[in-house]
């Protein structure tokens, strides 16, 4: 059965519940319910019932589960390096090497540094790079403003770049709901992976950063910003100073990913199984966490579970943002919304011209919501199927909604990322918002003619 506008209204509907509520998951569940109601012949007991069935059939599903479990998971990590003082102890020690880069120059490549190296998850990542580089950056004259750039500029783009965190399972989610209902073909860990060399945003925001840093370029609000005094007291010195405790679970992490991709593509790292490789390398660092940080001490046997615990439970909004951006995925594939879509784009707009508009809309739908994470939930289903109704570049259309969502949510005054950077540089909200804006312009700019280029060529 063909649902016809009716199909675009659906995601339209969630686009403007996320506006008006700010509330993603309540936004998801209200466009999964009016999509099962069209769906169930707009009886609304039935699609009541169909809505929270459908929730324990996705269970049914391993890659679902374990992709919701690992988002848990990851949470416990994060919550176990900072109760064990890991994240503390790799502050202290960089604070000690920070000495030898006391400079302008060398205080925000710090920042930049662990940007890049903490790429986890994006939260983490600014507020480890503000607490460490704060101080310098005061003793030497680097405004809040321009850290507070640096971190978030150096946060989500990272985390989509290396997607070895939950917004890998998250994207990698989506993919395979696409595979799996047949929209596309392929495996999601290598589509996921093709994307990368795509992710115009990301990699064009990281470049300007670091052109920034080198040649302290200042433009629009960023010239008028003033440094804050130094306090020599600005530096914790809680903790033995050392990055072991800190980088080994990650080191572990990283190897276990693609060990385990190994092992499911039996010797084709390009045929394993994703989310069983990720749901793995993140039982086996847990595994380590335990028994490095008890036979150290830093966590007694009792702490590492309460820790698991706590952090887990932090991380339940993330996995149900997760488990029903995977259900509005297959609710959007079953009301056909891509397929109308290029019906009506056929022989209205160029192929080519498909990544760039997708590119804008995912913008626009995170500038408004504040939410890159919502933008992909919407954004991926509809672009999967359009791009694969029209011949295009999966792996590009993939990159498209992904540059999309992080140029929205890195300019948008309500995303929580750009909140945290604030927070962790020390700097008024506002004023962080208005001296990014013209750096995120530019590199949205830059992105969008990348994807015009892109289109051309690839189609």
């Amino acid at each position: 059965m063909e649902y016809g506008i009716i199909s675009i209204a659906i995601p339209l509907l969630t686009i403007f519940l996320a506006i008006i509520t700010k509330d993603v998951i309540v936004s998801l569940m209200g466009g999964i319910f009016a999509g099962l109601l069209v769906l169930n012949g707009y009886n609304p007991l039935t699609a009541f019932v169909a809505l929270f069935d459908d929730i324990i059939n996705l269970f049914s599903e391993g890659w679902i589960a374990k992709t919701l479990f690992f988002s848990l998971m990851i949470g416990a990590v994060i919550k176990l390096l900072s109760a064990s003082g890991a994240v503390n102890r790799f502050v202290n020690w960089l604070s000690d090497k920070a000495q030898s880069i006391d400079s302008p120059k060398g205080a925000m490549l710090l920042a930049y540094v662990i940007g890049v190296v903490i790429f986890i998850e994006s939260s983490i990542t600014s507020l480890v790079a503000g607490t460490v580089a704060k101080p310098l950056c005061d003793k030497n004259g680097v405004s809040r403003e321009k850290l507070a750039y640096i971190c978030d500029s150096t946060s989500a783009p990272i985390c989509s770049l290396i997607p070895l965190n939950a917004w890998g399972a998250l994207l990698l989610g989506l993919i395979v709901t696409a595979i799996d209902g047949h929209v596309i073909e392929g495996d999601g860990v290598s589509l996921l992976v093709a994307s990368i060399p795509y992710n115009f945003y990301g990699l064009i925001t990281i470049l300007i950063v670091l052109t920034v840093i080198f040649f302290d370029i200042n433009i629009g609000p960023m010239k008028h910003t003033v440094p804050q005094p130094y306090h020599s007291d600005h530096l914790s010195h809680e903790g033995k100073a050392t990055p072991l405790p800190m980088l080994l679970p990650l080191i572990v992490m990283v190897v276990a990913v693609p060990f385990g991709l190994y092992l499911t593509g039996k010797g084709d790292i390009f045929k394993g199984s994703g989310s069983t490789s990720v749901y793995y390398a993140i039982i086996v660092t847990l595994l380590f966490m335990y028994v490095y940080y008890v036979s150290t001490k830093m966590l007694s046997h009792k702490e590492y579970f309460k820790g698991l615990y706590e952090g887990m439970g932090e991380m339940l909004p993330v996995m149900l943002i997760l488990m029903f951006a995977i259900f509005i995925g297959k609710v959007i594939g079953d009301l056909g919304t891509a397929k109308y879509l290029a019906s009506l784009l056929s022989g209205n707009i160029s192929p080519t011209l498909v990544p760039l508009l997708i590119f804008i809309v995912a913008s626009i739908t995170a500038f408004s919501t504040g939410t890159s994470w919502g933008t992909f939930s919407i954004m991926m289903p509809i672009g999967l199927a359009l791009g694969a109704s029209m011949g295009l570049d999966i792996p590009l259309v993939i990159a498209a909604v992904i540059s999309g969502g992080i140029f929205g949510d890195h300019a948008s005054p309500i995303s929580d990322t750009t909140i945290i950077s604030s927070m962790a540089a020390g700097c008024d909200h506002v004023e962080h918002v208005r001296t990014q804006l013209p750096y995120a312009l530019i590199g949205g700019v830059l992105a969008g003619v990348g994807f015009f280029v892109a289109g051309y060529f690839t189609i």
